[in-house]
């Protein structure tokens, strides 16, 4: 048996076809979705996912702003630039691109942003929502996951769950997310003994951990559900996950690829959590209106 592929690229694509609706409707109220980009430095990753990001805007009609910064901007420079945005009702999100130069404190930089404008789902008081199930911009990898997920009709309620990797971007919030969708759910990482064993008894394996064959067939059961959040480059430089694929997939009953899987989730879920900040304002302004 070979494993049906979760294709995150035709699922972002169907995605963004409702948010360009969402685009429009938002447009026809004057209302144009703002996205504004910081990019400190010049890591060429992070230029390569900002163009990414940029492009999205464009092709669903969206605004969007790139402020690039020198390396040797400081923190208080970066903050103020932050709070400006804050204030600009032109922009409804706004984005940090990581990682930042050693100088500059990535929690200070996070917490500066307006919660109500972190459309990456960083803020500590959006996690706070996330966590306790109220209404939050979710972050947009684990959120693309969930949605991968749902489009295949998958029933998370009873399932166990395994997470592989611990961080705040990925690894811990996509566990909650599935917590609040009445899954089970265990963390490993990288401290974790004997692996296999709690993979082994997933339903469903997430693996975001940043290190090429981490999950081969030997750690799953059969029918798994398995999600490559990895990017790595093989021993051609060709582009791979943290999953074993070939030998993954003859086990599993779905899994993702890299590319095509959940990166292009990501940045769709970006571009949705940016039109609900513009819908959130024009539901305030209605309330305004009305008072």
């Amino acid at each position: 048996m070979s494993a049906q592929i979760i294709n995150g690229k035709e699922i972002a694509e169907a995605v963004r076809q409702d948010i360009s609706k969402e685009v429009q409707q938002l447009r026809e109220k004057n209302v144009v979705p703002g996205l504004a980009v910081i990019l400190v430095g010049d890591n060429q990753a992070s230029q390569t996912y900002v163009r990414n990001k940029q492009k999205a805007c464009e092709d669903l009609g969206m605004h969007s702003v790139l402020i690039k910064q020198p390396a040797d901007l400081t923190q208080p420079d970066l903050i103020r630039k932050i709070e400006e945005l804050n204030q600009d009702d032109s922009i409804h999100g706004i984005l940090v691109q990581l990682p930042l130069p050693g100088h500059i404190q990535e929690k200070a930089i996070i917490e500066a942003i307006s919660p109500e404008k972190d459309v990456d789902g960083f803020h500590p008081i959006n996690i706070g929502r996330m966590m306790t199930g109220q209404d939050a911009f979710l972050p947009c990898t684990p959120y693309g996951i969930m949605v991968m997920l749902e489009h295949i009709d998958y029933k998370l309620e009873g399932k166990h769950v395994v997470i592989v990797g611990r961080s705040n971007i990925v690894g811990k919030p996509a566990g909650q997310l599935f917590l609040n969708a009445n899954a089970t759910v265990t963390y490993c990482h990288s401290k974790t003994s004997d692996l296999a064993y709690y993979t082994r008894q997933a339903d469903v394996v997430v693996v975001a951990v940043g290190k090429r064959d981490t999950i081969t067939s030997s750690h799953i059961k059969e029918g798994a559900v398995v999600i490559d959040v990895g990017m790595n480059r093989n021993d051609e430089g060709k582009l791979c996950g943290d999953v074993s694929f070939e030998d993954v997939k003859n086990k599993a009953s779905y899994i993702t690829p890299v590319p095509k899987g959940v990166g292009p989730m990501t940045i769709t879920m970006l571009m949705k959590n940016t039109v609900k900040s513009a819908q959130k304002t024009l539901n305030l302004d209605k309330q305004a209106m009305k008072s």
